[in-house]
């Protein structure tokens, strides 16, 4: 899309003596940098239940989040989430890639939330437990019938003691993804955000956490498991709801949402789910998040009549953060589409 010819959205108000001024109903944004970001860091959006290496019980520990916000008086800024990778045995909200992202949108006037989550360094370590200990064990962390899903092709040895706790530990990043975002739309306010103009996103594990979030109903990864074991769900901001309107897809899969289908039986897509801006590199070798994720989901899209795009990155790999299209990198690239399906007006 030519940046140029990105027209503004417009609400126009007619009274009966005739029409008035035309007001401006969706927030503005910016082509270029037009803000000073401010940044608040480790901020405590919830608590959840995790193992260090000695622990017999999980403990609760704080989840944290960074904000950018631009330095700006406006009331209705559109937000961007975003959630980092890893593999979900550990990265971080400062990736300086992240960074520049929250640097690149927030001046520009979004405010961009980054968010770590519990990966599998807050599991502990498996040694030589029984079924019923191993459930004991992770009890709070995940859902019984998900530990017990995973545990099938563990004492099979289709699964390495590593990878079984990455699937507790994708439903863990979820629960805590979706808490992050009832933080966000709970303190709206106070960062003058918009939540009529969500988008959520994230790379590799991250975005496959991200289009989860997106995808999902608002229950699921939140009430699977009870408040008697995990008394740390009173700390998410249960009341607070969202509606996601754009997902930011790099190099993930679509793995979490098989793993919950799977598990409960219920098909996660349908017509309402959000729209979708793909970037996926074509010679992605990672087992976990081929190019072939990427065109599986854009099948089901257009299966379902939903807007998105989906960007080849020809030749390039896992974590193609330097990656350009017609000269435009992934935030350009990102920021033309969401522009385009919220209707922001654009301004510069």
């Amino acid at each position: 899309m030519n940046r140029s010819m990105i027209l503004p959205a417009l609400f126009s108000c007619l009274a009966a003596c005739g029409e008035e001024e035309i007001v401006d109903a969706n927030p503005t944004v910016t082509l270029e940098p037009a803000y000073d970001v401010v940044v608040a860091s480790d901020l405590v959006y919830a608590e959840g239940l995790a193992h260090d290496q000695t622990s017999t019980a999980p403990l609760p520990i704080p989840l944290l989040l960074d904000v950018y916000a631009p330095d700006t008086d406006a009331s209705n800024r559109p937000l961007f989430l975003f959630v980092h990778g890893g593999g979900f045995t550990g990265g971080t909200k400062t990736k300086p890639e992240i960074e520049a992202m929250g640097e690149y949108y927030a001046s520009r006037g979004w405010v961009f939330v980054s968010v770590d989550y519990r990966t599998t360094e807050e599991l502990g370590t498996l040694v030589d437990m029984t079924e019923d200990e191993v459930i004991a064990y992770y009890t709070g962390i995940a859902p019984r019938e998900w530990i017990e899903h995973a545990m099938v092709p563990l004492a099979a040895g289709d699964l390495t003691p590593k990878q079984f706790q990455q699937s507790l530990a994708m439903y863990a990043a979820q629960r805590d993804a979706k808490a992050a975002l009832r933080w966000t739309v709970a303190h709206a306010s106070d960062y003058g955000i918009d939540t009529d103009f969500i988008t959520v996103g994230g790379a590799s594990a991250g975005a496959i956490t991200a289009i989860t979030l997106g995808i999902s109903e608002q229950a699921d990864f939140r009430d699977e498991i009870s408040a008697e074991d995990d008394p740390t769900l009173s700390t998410t901001n249960l009341d607070a709801s969202y509606a996601v309107r754009s997902m930011v897809y790099f190099w993930g899969s679509t793995v979490k949402l098989d793993l919950s289908a799977a598990i409960y039986g219920v098909d996660p897509y349908d017509a309402d789910d959000p729209e979708l801006f793909m970037a996926h590199g074509t010679a992605d070798q990672n087992p976990s998040t081929p190019y072939s994720e990427a065109t599986e989901l854009q099948g089901i899209y257009d299966g379902l009549g939903i807007d998105h795009e989906l960007i080849p990155l020809e030749g390039a790999g896992h974590g193609a953060w330097d990656a350009e299209v017609d000269g435009q990198g992934l935030s350009e690239l990102a920021f033309d589409f969401v522009v385009a399906s919220q209707g922001l007006n654009v301004e510069g």
